[in-house]
């Protein structure tokens, strides 16, 4: 699929006085979670509120600390996640990428807003009955 990076701004919602920090996170669609670096979480002082488990790429398995509640911005989208607290890089997973209805771009490898979707984002959603 090759590799795309997406331009995110990341900001901790119960802090607002904090200067966002911006990154160009690679966008890994092998992956759940939002993961960032130590420094990161640091620099937006979020709190760790739990751990989980991961499988790395090579197999390992790692217990990580799980760090949030962390805004994520990508142009005209936002989500509310937790970020597993692992690597020295933003990685921006699945999980983040179906909230904001982005698409991955391999042939121009980049991330963008879903083109079905370009002013909000959509995502599938049981029916239900209004009385």
């Amino acid at each position: 699929m090759g590799i795309a990076y997406a331009k995110l701004r990341l900001e901790n919602p119960k802090r607002p006085e904090l200067q966002p920090v911006e990154v160009e996170a690679l966008a890994d669609t092998g992956s759940l979670f939002l993961c960032i670096p130590e420094q990161i979480r640091l620099q937006l002082q979020l709190d760790i509120t739990s751990s989980k488990e991961v499988t790395t790429a090579d197999g390992k398995q790692t217990l990580c600390p799980y760090a949030g509640p962390i805004r994520v911005v990508f142009e005209n989208r936002e989500c509310y996640v937790g970020g597993i607290v692992i690597g020295n890089e933003v990685l921006l997973g699945a999980v983040p990428m179906e909230d904001m209805d982005l698409v991955v771009i391999p042939p121009l490898h980049r991330v963008q807003v879903n083109p079905r979707h370009p002013n909000f984002a959509g995502a599938p959603c049981k029916g239900f009955q209004q009385s």
